[in-house]
Parts: C-alpha cells; sequence; structure tokens
C-alpha cells in the first residue's frame, strides 16, 4: 500500500488527485503548507507527494518549483482536474446569513466574479479548502460558508447553497506526482521538466530553445524563477513533450554543455488530452 502525502485533507483537491491517480488503497499523509509536504517526501516519511503546480486561470504556483528543486524530488507524473468549486454552509443556513467566507486563496481568486454580488461577505484566505468545511462542520459556524469540493460537502454534511461559483467554467489544475526516486517501470516516458541556468551573453535562451526544436522537443511550458543568492539572475523551469527518449537524452547532453547548470526534474508520461 502506497503512502502519498498531500497539501490539505481528506476531501480537498489534493485527495482527489491522489485517489484518483493512485487508486483508494493507499495510505494518505495530510499537510497544511507545501514545505511540509516536499519535507516528507524528501525524508522518506511519504513514498509519493501531490502538488499543485499551475492552474489554467491563475496561472503557475512558482514557490512549488523551488520545493521540487531544493528538495531533491523527482516528478514522476502528473495529472489534470477539472476544479469546481462548491459554496457549502451547515444545513439550513442561507447566504443572507453569511458573514465570512473562508478558503485557499486560490479558490477565493477563481470565484471573485460571484462574490462581487455580495458585498456584505468578507472573504477570509485560509490553507486548505477542505480544512475550513471540516471547521465549520465540526464547531457549528453558522455565519461562515466554505468554498471547497463535492465531495468536501459529502464527508463533513454540509449544504451546497451555490454550485460552480468559478468565475471561468472550464477551469483545470495540473497537478505533478513528485518522489525521492526516478521512475523505475518501463510504462511510456514522453513528457520532462528542466531547470536551467544561463550566461547573460546574447541568444543564449534561443540557442536552447533552438537545440529543443532541433531534436523534436515541444516547449510546453516555461517559467523563470529568480536565484535567490545572485541578484538578477534567472533559472528558467521547462516542461517540454517528446516522441523519442533518445532525442530527448541527446538535446540533454547537448544543453549542458551549452547552458550554467542544467537539472532533470523529471521524466514522466504526458497526461494532458
Amino acid at each position: 500500500m502506497k503512502t502519498v502525502g498531500i497539501q490539505g485533507i481528506k476531501g480537498s483537491y489534493h485527495d482527489q488527485v491522489a485517489k484518483d491517480y493512485f487508486g483508494k488503497s493507499l495510505i494518505v499523509n495530510e499537510f497544511l503548507s507545501f514545505d511540509d509536504l516536499a519535507l516528507s517526501v524528501n525524508k522518506g516519511e511519504s513514498e509519493f507527494g501531490v502538488m499543485a503546480i499551475e492552474n489554467s486561470i491563475a496561472g503557475s504556483i512558482i514557490p512549488n518549483y523551488a520545493l521540487i528543486d531544493s528538495h531533491d524530488l523527482y516528478i514522476v507524473g502528473e495529472y489534470f482536474i477539472n476544479i469546481n468549486h462548491q459554496l457549502m454552509v451547515l444545513p439550513g443556513s442561507k447566504i443572507e446569513d453569511i458573514k465570512y467566507v473562508s478558503s485557499h486563496p486560490m479558490a477565493l481568486l477563481q470565484c471573485k466574479r460571484f462574490f462581487k454580488k455580495y458585498p456584505h461577505i468578507t472573504l477570509v484566505e485560509e490553507k486548505d479548502t477542505a480544512e475550513v468545511a471540516k471547521r465549520i462542520s465540526e464547531n457549528n459556524v453558522k455565519d461562515t460558508a466554505a468554498v471547497a469540493s463535492v465531495q468536501a460537502a459529502k464527508i463533513y454534511d454540509l449544504d451546497i447553497i451555490s454550485k460552480n461559483i468559478q468565475t471561468i467554467k472550464k477551469n483545470q489544475t495540473r497537478f505533478v506526482i513528485v518522489s525521492k526516486n526516478k521512475i523505475k517501470n518501463g510504462g511510456l516516458l514522453n513528457k520532462a521538466s528542466l531547470k536551467f541556468s544561463l550566461s547573460h551573453e546574447t541568444g543564449s535562451l534561443a540557442l536552447v530553445l533552438n537545440i529543443l526544436k532541433k531534436y523534436n522537443l515541444n516547449l510546453t511550458k516555461i517559467q523563470s524563477l529568480p536565484i535567490i543568492e545572485i541578484p538578477w539572475k534567472y533559472s528558467f523551469f521547462v516542461d517540454t513533450t517528446f516522441i523519442s527518449l533518445d532525442d530527448f537524452n541527446n538535446a540533454v547532453n547537448i544543453i549542458k554543455n551549452e547552458a550554467e547548470s542544467l537539472k532533470v526534474l523529471g521524466v514522466y508520461k504526458n497526461q494532458m488530452k
């Protein structure tokens, strides 16, 4: 039975991804911060970790790139889910009774338009969507609503008073599956995540991108992140898909000679349809 660390608790979106990806026969370690989750995987307390990495509306969760890198974690998979936010309360409560809505800041941001219709409600940022639902249920909190998943409402016996309140209905989040070890099975590997740094010479980034093009690697994501120790110096985090693993390995070997540093963060199966 696999041990999987998640950010959040039972009923969170991370919990949903863990069960969809690994099946329901697993041990789930719950963490309210990504830092503690990454540390758990690094120490081997969790065999795998589930981490949100980007959202189709809000963009990249940049600190998580740094956590994967600094804890020497390896991306072994990815998973996409549709995010459908529900407004939930204690049974019998109405939206007129609600003074506060608490949830993860990303969830609140994704429902911004909905809450403009209710200026009497104060939005409160919390660490996890499902944890708020649990607290409302256990403490019988009548003046507060949660924004969370349908599953959270079922688990914590709350009423959904407004369904699918996210501003943009086609709202997806990409999660990565991380481990301390590289993938060992013989499954299809056709996507990779890389981190590299370059000199400030003109055309240095274009040179790397041309290498990817030459070896038929499709760039699906590029994200810059400051190198804290060196002001105005950046690392680049790149996702790329490919058909031939040999082409990928050849490209990596050439980029190693052109870049100041290169780290392969993971080679795994592309889940984007």
